[in-house]
């Protein structure tokens, strides 16, 4: 016998009324909860399911085929109403979100390499016109050991830039340090190829534990210059710096001066200035009323700095040089304070990207 909760005459009136029930539903929402109510793990035909144990055997096979058929109608009507309300929503949608087509659309914003970066490439696009190769970064770490960013330059161990005002030292070991310069490049390539002639450019950044001003900072960067070979003299020297300040500021000539100056990896050294770029060599407040402004360093690499790497310094002589990008990019650009690199004041980087 049916149990008095599964009578097989009642399914007919339970799948109209479920179908009557489908088809009032004006959200997807109230569908589901619907679907979840009837054909859910607690819902009324998954109970009756559950009670076909309860039907007698010779009954069971006429009963179960009568709640499958039941179960497909209302899940097929579930399905219908689901795609009609889906279809209606993406209508509406369509109909309140319409785009004109027609209109302009809006500036996609790009971004634009930093002025540090565009000076980098225009110093080293100067260098590359005189056959210098410029070295990836990559090959030149910025954490660096002492022997790479002092010794092996030349620089004696009681030398002031070697003391913690100057040098920032790290803990990962004790000879372990940021660098403080671009000459470790120098060092890493002469003992990597050990055979002249090398002409090559390094830029990258370097640290130093300074006072941070309008001329100062912690971080900033550097470009090495460095060329060996046979019979290289202090005139090649001078002739290729005339020929980059020249092309770098402008194109034309510009009065220099070397003076004599000091660096433990070169000998002689010399400071270099140009004819101030704002005064014509008049005096004026940006070069202190002198007519000059000081922009990088220079001299022939020390016999010393040669040897440590390996080369024969009977045999080849060389020269090296180095310069402060920002301070260079401060002098071409007019610009009083180093530290607008860093800021990422929009206002100013789109000075030197008009479509930034």
């Amino acid at each position: 016998m049916l149990t008095s909760s599964l009578q097989l005459d009642t399914l007919p009136t339970l799948q109209i009324d479920v179908i009557r029930q489908v088809t009032t539903c004006q959200t997807i929402e109230a569908l589901e909860a619907l679907r979840v109510e009837i054909l859910g793990r607690s819902g009324q035909l998954t109970l009756l399911k559950r009670n076909l144990k309860d039907v007698s055997p010779e009954e069971r096979p006429a009963v179960g085929q009568a709640l499958n058929a039941v179960s497909q109608a209302i899940e097929t009507a579930l399905t219908e109403k689901k795609t009609q309300l889906e279809q209606a929503a993406l209508t509406e949608k369509l109909r309140t979100e319409t785009i004109d087509v027609t209109l302009p659309g809006l500036p996609s914003v790009v971004g634009k390499r930093h002025p540090l970066t565009l000076v980098i490439d225009d110093i080293c696009s100067v260098f590359e016109g005189m056959g210098y190769s410029v070295l990836d970064d990559n090959a030149c770490p910025e954490v660096e050991t002492e022997f790479y960013n002092f010794e092996a330059l030349n620089f004696p161990e009681d030398h002031p830039a070697r003391d913690m005002q100057d040098t920032y030292y790290t803990e990962v070991a004790k000879n372990v340090l940021l660098r403080s310069q671009t000459s470790n490049a120098q060092i890493r390539y002469m003992s990597a190829q050990k055979t002249p002639p090398f002409k090559v450019v390094a830029p990258g950044r370097v640290y130093r534990n300074e006072e941070v001003s309008s001329r100062k900072y912690v971080l900033f960067h550097q470009i090495e210059g460095l060329y060996v070979a046979e019979n290289v003299t202090f005139a090649d020297l001078k002739g290729t710096l005339n020929t980059f300040i020249a092309q770098l500021f402008g194109g034309s000539p510009r009065k220099t001066r070397f003076r004599p100056s000091f660096f433990p990896f070169t000998e002689p050294s010399a400071e270099v200035d140009v004819e101030c770029l704002f005064c014509g060599g008049d005096g004026c407040k940006v070069c202190g009323h002198s007519g000059w402004l000081e922009i990088l360093g220079a001299g022939m690499v020390h016999p010393n700095v040669l040897e440590n790497c390996g080369i024969d310094s009977e045999k080849y002589t060389g020269f090296a040089f180095g310069m402060g990008v920002e301070r260079l990019a401060m002098l071409r650009d007019a610009i009083d304070d180093i530290r607008i690199f860093y800021n990422n004041d929009q206002r100013f980087l789109k000075q030197f990207n008009p479509a930034y």
